[in-house]
């Protein structure tokens, strides 16, 4: 007959005890992973959104930025040289820049340039001509208020030098950023 060799059976009872620690504490790492995995979708998720978040910020940031730099309005316009000894025009001698702040803010250093060589030679206020000085200001113009409009005229030239230099107006916004309209309504935003 067998007998149970009970000098033994302490060590049956550790070894099995042992593997019951190793399967529970196999059991807690698997389930440790498994909240390290949920918890790296999680944080990948959160920085997804956060990255999209970001997106729309700097697109409002940027919006903001230029919303009024587009609501300064331009038109360029050649200027009529006058009739010739019969009375008819007889061509354009310079350039005529108009310029309307339609914002709510008021715009700032605004110069007409020609070219990259020549400045508008004078400059008027349209609402201020009823004024004693006529409206007449400055150039560049310091300050053009909401709503207001003011007319650059560029020196008198021959035809072909009309041609040769085409207009731009350069202005400060509210916020301090320079742009740079050119006479193909293309705005640009000019690093100093």
């Amino acid at each position: 007959m067998s007998s149970i060799d009970w000098g033994d059976a302490p060590t049956w009872i550790a070894a099995v005890f042992a593997g019951g620690a190793a399967l529970f504490a196999g059991l807690t790492i698997r389930s440790q992973r498994q909240q390290i995995a949920e918890q790296r979708a999680f944080i990948g998720e959160q920085s997804q959104n956060l990255a999209l978040e970001r997106a729309e910020l700097q697109a409002a940031k940027e919006a903001r930025r230029w919303a009024q730099a587009k609501q300064i309005e331009v038109r360029f316009a050649t200027r009529s040289s006058g009739p010739d000894s019969e009375g008819i025009s007889s061509g354009y001698d310079g350039w005529l820049v108009t310029v309307t702040n339609r914002s709510d803010e008021p715009a700032r250093n605004l110069l007409a340039r020609f070219g990259d060589t020549y400045n508008a030679t004078s400059v008027t206020e349209i609402a201020s001509e009823y004024l004693p000085d006529h409206g007449r200001r400055g150039v560049p113009l310091d300050v053009l208020g909401p709503g207001r409009t003011a007319c650059f005229e560029s020196p008198r030239w021959q035809e072909v030098t009309v041609d040769n230099n085409r207009p731009a107006l350069q202005f400060t916004d509210a916020a301090g950023a320079t742009w740079r309209r050119d006479e193909h309504g293309v705005l640009d935003a000019v690093e100093e």
